[in-house]
């Protein structure tokens, strides 16, 4: 990036294009500050991929320059990256006192808490960071303890909202810290990084008070027992769970390690309030009359691990759905999750369950934690940016963020709809986007981090659709010549009709090594990749698919 002093760069390495791996940093002189580093969970067609994280080469590369991450909330697509980043990086991390919580927990599962620096910030907090000055604003979503943040730079004021929305009566009494905005506007703020989400919604996002209202009416009307799946972070909802189910007299359970250890962070933290005796242990659920429990689980999403998917199938050892039970859905679908949620859904009724589900709309059992358009409206009209970046969304997010902005008055040439590793420098007050870092995704695939290519993954497309033909060869050692037959293995390719289809290969195998033999170009990768070719084609020609070929060579 450019090294002159006075120039002050913005870019993201997450977060733009697509929900998730949030991660954006901020460019003055000698210093970096990051802000959030999360993760996204893979589709599909990424196979055997667990996590996708930022690639933060650019920033490894200026390592030296980097200061400080400082995380706006605990959700995963905001600290879901930290672990990896830090075994790279190892800054200090500044973030609220129950975001700290989650990010322990994560660090303890790395081992990475003792040599990590956490340190615990609130909206009244002030860092200087080199000649960045930094200070928070209490924001509303659906976690606890969530900041913006305005960070005063010799250029001008750099506000990044956080993600938000605009709840004046929230469940858990953290209410958006307006004044503290609008006295940032009125003091000037040069460009804004606004969350786009819910930018083609219309209207206000409604509040999480209405959850309460239809949770308590559904305990009111369940005869059996009740199960409710909902994001494990959202504490709000948890905790309008519990105070229904004390209405009703009932015990509650935990299930899911994500719920049992995030509700076990906001307790100790004071973030939930839980009366003594309420909580129950898995094993004790089928022991107690149906009407005198409640169960609190993971797997709103459809994750096929999960607490709910397990349940719905019967495979959770020791706590049943039975007939009459009842169960809801305490969370929207995220995109992408729908197939799996109707397919819980259909097991969930099969077993006789009554099912709650739907869009938050439909059942009165979700409302979003990101602002809708008047909510985008409103942190614009406090924030009078001169210039905005969108954030947090895809493309057409992006884009109807953007018109949001016009309509409150700020330039279409001033709004920067970028990518990924794009950059936005400002020099002299003057915002321009002009070049690029390189920024794509890293694949955690187990505990390997980064090795993971486009490479490996075509060669898992390519297995998962049509199979493998492994072709084992005995060869002298000293001429190089067959001494036995080949032979050829079929994983995953055909099962019924392989045995002529088998001596064919192994026949077209022999031909080809001795063609080779003839020409005298024997030679090992030579012949490996004459032997792939030959029958490659052979097998196409019979069966319309691409196994892959894999010739292994024995020496004797």
């Amino acid at each position: 990036m450019n090294t002159r002093e006075n120039i002050l760069s913005i870019f993201a390495l997450g977060g733009l294009h697509e929900i998730g791996k949030n991660m954006y940093a901020i460019e003055y002189s000698n210093d970096i500050v990051i802000i959030d580093c999360g993760n996204k969970f893979p589709d599909e067609s990424l196979l055997g991929v667990d996590l996708i994280i930022p690639d933060y080469a650019y920033l490894v590369e200026n390592k030296d320059k980097v200061r400080a991450l400082i995380v706006t909330h605990g959700h995963e697509d905001h600290i879901g990256g930290i672990p990896f980043f830090l075994k790279t990086l190892n800054v200090p991390v500044y973030a609220t006192r129950f975001t700290l919580g989650l990010i322990e927990l994560k660090l303890k599962e790395h081992k990475l808490l003792r040599e990590s620096e956490l340190i615990e910030i609130n909206s009244n907090s002030n860092l200087t960071i080199g000649e960045i000055t930094v200070n928070f604003f209490k924001v509303n979503h659906s976690i606890p303890d969530c900041l913006g943040m305005v960070l005063r730079t010799p250029q001008g004021n750099i506000v990044h909202t956080g993600d938000f929305k605009f709840d004046l009566t929230p469940a858990n009494n953290e209410h958006s810290d307006i004044q503290k905005m609008a006295e940032i506007g009125k003091e000037g703020v040069l460009l804004l990084l606004s969350e786009s989400t819910n930018a083609e919604r219309p209207g206000w996002t409604p509040s999480e008070q209405m959850v309460g209202e239809h949770l308590d009416a559904a305990f009111m009307k369940a005869e059996r027992k009740i199960i409710i799946s909902t994001f494990a972070s959202n504490i709000s909802r948890v905790q309008q769970v519990v105070h229904a189910a004390q209405k009703m007299n009932r015990k509650l359970a935990l299930l899911g390690r994500s719920m049992v250890n995030v509700v076990a962070v906001a307790m100790d933290r004071g973030y939930l309030t839980v009366p003594d005796g309420m909580l129950i242990e898995p094993h004790e659920i089928n022991k107690m009359d149906p009407e005198k429990v409640a169960i609190l689980c993971t797997g709103s999403q459809g994750e096929q691990m999960a607490a709910l998917a397990r349940l719905s199938t019967g495979d959770f050892r020791g706590v049943d759905i039975l007939s009459g039970d009842t169960v809801i859905f305490a969370a929207g679908p995220i995109p992408g999750n729908e197939k799996n949620v109707t397919s819980i859904v259909d097991n969930l009724f099969a077993l006789g369950a009554k099912v709650i589900y739907g869009s938050g709309s439909s059942s009165g059992m979700h409302v979003s934690g990101h602002g809708y358009q008047e909510d985008i409206k409103l942190m614009l009209t406090l924030m009078k940016p001169t210039y905005l970046i969108p954030i947090h969304g895809e493309y057409r997010m992006l884009h109807h963020h953007r018109m949001l902005a016009e309509s409150v008055g700020v330039e279409q040439e001033n709004t920067f709809i970028m990518s990924n590793g794009d950059v936005v420098d400002i020099e002299d007050s003057i915002a321009r986007q002009t070049r690029k870092i390189d920024a794509g995704n890293t694949y955690v695939d187990g505990g390997d981090v980064g090795n993971v290519g486009e490479f490996v993954l075509r060669d898992r497309k390519q297995l998962s659709e049509d199979g493998m033909l492994m072709i084992i060869l005995t060869m002298n050692k000293a001429d190089g010549k067959i001494i036995s037959e080949p032979e050829t293995i079929s994983r995953g390719f055909l099962d019924r009709d392989f045995a002529e289809l088998r001596k064919d290969i192994n026949r077209i195998t022999l031909k080809t090594v001795n063609e080779l033999h003839e020409a005298n170009k024997y030679n090992r990768n030579g012949m490996k990749k004459q032997i792939k070719k030959a029958v490659r084609q052979y097998a196409y020609s019979q069966t319309k698919k691409k196994p892959m070929i894999v010739p292994i060579f024995i020496e004797i």
